[in-house]
């Protein structure tokens, strides 16, 4: 329900997101892994994963460990509308090349980010919407 009220919102111009948050138990395909959503892989409580396609257009799957033991790893928090902040930074090693920021759903672009390919990003340094 929160998901769809975010979705109405966003059409209207009155909440901003690239990427809504959603809890899945397994860990997702290159194909299911879609630009706008950030699957957050879980087993019980424990946060594994975070999961989303790349939005540099390279049709890649991104797969950021969350496991705090573990190098490199990221930390992943949400607002009340889902809406993931990703600490530290995301750069693609990959022919791909992007490195951007994910803050409040939004992608924000690194200033050296593969400019190229920016498939879904804004030239202001973020994405429409």
């Amino acid at each position: 329900m929160k998901r769809t009220l975010a979705h109405i919102l966003k059409s209207f111009g009155f909440l901003k997101f690239d990427l809504l948050a959603r809890s899945v138990t397994v860990h997702p395909t290159a194909d299911e892994a879609e630009v706008d959503d950030l699957l957050l892989v879980k087993d019980g409580e424990i946060e594994k994963w975070a999961c989303f396609g790349c939005p540099g257009g390279c049709g890649k799957m991104i797969a950021l460990s969350l496991n705090p033991t573990q190098r490199p790893r990221w930390k992943v928090t949400f607002d009340f509308w889902q809406r993931p902040t990703v600490k530290p930074s995301v750069h693609q090693l990959n022919e791909c090349g992007c490195h951007f920021w994910i803050t409040s759903g939004r992608i924000r672009w690194c200033e050296r980010g593969n400019r190229s390919n920016r498939g879904l990003g804004h030239p202001t340094g973020s994405r429409r919407g």
